[in-house]
């Protein structure tokens, strides 16, 4: 199997530091203030770990940001449509901030989006906590190959790639390293 690296921990920063103003930026004109009724939620295991990297880039750009009130983590093993061919998925936490979601703008946060499977399980899981004004996904990778209508408003990289091809994203606090790889 063959591997290259396709993005650094350089570049995974950079990404990750552009979607969280880009995040800002989008609310500001929706809310009239970047953090005002934001709510965001990774999705287990990096989502979460991209989540918190995003909310700590937003706490730097908006001083008194409440993290508590910002960020949580949105478990989807439930809602899959693959559970029954992939039985041993282990649930884990979902953590919605105490004010709820309701007439919030929720950003849903992953790693990699592809099929678009993983989004619409989020979205019925979404629907257990309450009814967003807004559903924003902000993804690390777009690799294409997309199943359901969906796609990503905030992107940071797009890898169009061969559907056989496999996308790793390495985070420090899940992998103990930064970095994006296409393995094929």
């Amino acid at each position: 199997m063959s591997s290259r690296t396709v993005l650094s921990s350089d570049d995974i920063d950079r990404a990750v530091t552009r979607i969280a103003h880009e995040i800002l930026e989008a609310n500001t004109a929706l809310q009239k203030s970047g953090t005002a009724n934001l709510v965001i939620l990774g999705i287990p295991t990096r989502g979460v770990i991209l989540a918190e990297r995003i909310a700590k880039v937003i706490e730097k750009a908006e001083p008194g940001v409440d993290r508590e009130q910002l960020l949580g983590r949105l478990d989807i093993t439930m809602y899959r449509d693959d559970l029954a061919s992939n039985p041993t998925r282990s649930v884990t936490e979902t953590h919605i901030p105490s004010q709820g979601i309701d007439d919030k703008v929720v950003v849903l946060v992953d790693d990699v989006l592809f099929s678009g499977r993983t989004i619409r399980a989020a979205l019925d899981a979404l629907n257990d906590y309450g009814r967003p004004r807004a559903v924003r996904l902000a993804v690390l990778v777009d690799r294409g190959h997309r199943e359901l209508p969906i796609r990503a408003d905030f992107v940071g990289k797009n890898l169009p790639t061969a559907r056989e091809e496999r996308i790793r994203v390495q985070l420090t606090e899940a992998d103990g390293q930064n970095g994006v790889v296409i393995e094929s």
